[in-house]
């Protein structure tokens, strides 16, 4: 084993892929119809909040393994953005030009390669790699890390935690903006119109929140018990879940019964407790981030799965919509319950990213392909 690896944070990599990978399996299941959101029976309309409010924080925990172990920078600057550009964007580049030119095997074959570039030239291509939104935000805040060591670096403990409260405070803005809209009309915050979108809380919101905790947790959380940690995990968790699910079942329109079929602004709205920096997915993150420090376990199965897979887990990520897309119209071929398609399609789709994932390490200059 290698002794500078941080173990549970490999631990923290390998499931949080899979819960992405699980979240996407899912998302066929209230996202699509004619009209952009669709859930064919309350027993979906179940399973995708039950399952789906659980598995929210994936995104929020590899940002704090970013900043677990990057932040404050322990380089300079220039050899932080040499490494970050030759392990994160030539991949990310690579796979982004592949999803413009080869079609997901099950997509239907058709592929409009103009019309995909023209698309990546200002973004990414929604109809196959929405995934890859996840990079763009991932190149911001790798963009604002050197900004934020020498105050890091420099801050009280007193004064980063009440920058921690003040984001947290920011998590719940997304909560209020339909008690706003249904008191004024408007969904405009404390200082935000149509002139101006940066209200009083912007520059202390997003997922620039998160970099800041990993390296709270890191500095004075301290080695807890099992005891401590479940005292504080538990309840954090718990007021999350009831957050993330309670919120998308109020949001879900069901009054007319099921099958929903509604506009996709429909499905986005139901999301609005599942955004990632929300207060009910800030809760349930750290509860899991508290849980998974305790994880010492780094014997065998760490040793031969783990940590191969978590090594790999960028690259698993980039390429895993090529997969998860015929793998999921093959499982849901077998006329087998709900929860079975999700977690077998997510299953099936993890083990083959991970051993093709394995087999392009084995290629020269492999590291800007899976990263």
């Amino acid at each position: 084993m290698n002794n500078s690896r941080v173990v549970f944070l490999d631990w923290v990599r390998v499931i949080a892929c899979f819960m992405v990978m699980l979240v996407h399996c899912i998302e066929p299941f209230y996202l699509g119809g004619p009209e952009g959101t669709y859930i064919a029976s309350k027993t979906d309309a179940l399973w995708v909040t039950l399952v789906n409010s659980a598995l929210r924080s994936a995104v929020p925990l590899f940002v704090l393994t970013s900043s677990y172990l990057l932040f404050p920078l322990k380089t300079d600057t220039t050899t932080f953005f040499r490494k970050r550009f030759g392990r994160v964007v030539v991949p990310f580049a690579v796979w982004s030009l592949l999803y413009c030119v080869i079609p997901p095997i099950g997509s239907g074959g058709n592929i409009d390669i103009a019309a995909n570039f023209k698309d990546l030239a200002f973004n990414f291509v929604m109809t196959s790699s929405g995934h890859l939104w996840f990079v763009y935000m991932l190149l911001g805040v790798y963009l604002l890390m050197p900004l934020l060591s020498p105050w890091v670096e420099k801050v009280s403990r007193k004064g980063e935690r009440t920058f921690l409260i003040l984001w947290a405070v920011t998590t719940v803005l997304p909560l209020l903006r339909p008690l706003a809209e249904t008191v004024t009309g408007s969904t405009n915050l404390w200082g935000e119109c149509p002139w101006n979108p940066y209200g009083t809380f912007y520059y202390v919101s997003g997922f620039i929140g998160f970099i800041v905790l990993g390296h709270y947790i890191r500095t004075y959380a301290g080695e807890l018990s099992w005891k401590r940690t479940l005292a504080y995990a538990i309840p954090f968790w718990i007021i999350g879940y009831a957050v993330t699910a309670g919120g998308f079942w109020h949001f879900m329109p069901t009054e007319n019964g099921f099958p929903v079929s509604a506009p996709y602004e429909t499905a986005v709205r139901m999301e609005t407790t599942w955004n990632f920096c929300t207060f009910g997915v800030m809760m349930q993150t750290l509860a899991y981030f508290l849980v998974f420090r305790k994880i010492k376990a780094s014997g065998w199965v760490y040793d031969h799965l783990v940590l191969p897979i978590s090594k790999l887990s960028y690259g698993m990520y980039l390429m895993h919509m090529f997969v998860l897309i015929p793998v999921f119209a093959w499982v849901s071929s077998w006329g087998v319950a709900t929860p079975l398609v999700m977690f077998v399609s997510a299953a099936i789709t993890y083990v083959i990213c991970a051993a093709v994932a394995r087999i392009l390490a084995f290629l020269p200059k492999s590291k800007y392909i899976v990263g």
